[in-house]
């Protein structure tokens, strides 16, 4: 998912450079959406690794 929103944030930027604002700002739209999504499974697997390594030991 990271992958993808580092894929669209260089998309952005190159239209950005050639001038295509539309593109370029769908582009860093959907980059944002999909870092904070990123961020926030991160966020849900560190906390459930964490709860279920506190079951475990």
């Amino acid at each position: 998912m990271l992958k993808w929103a580092l894929i669209f944030a260089v998309i952005a930027l190159v239209a950005g450079l050639l001038g295509f604002g539309g593109i370029a700002g769908a582009a860093a739209g959907i980059a944002k959406f999909l870092a904070v999504l990123a961020l926030i499974v991160f966020v849900v697997f560190l906390v459930l690794g964490v709860t279920v390594a506190r079951k475990v030991t």
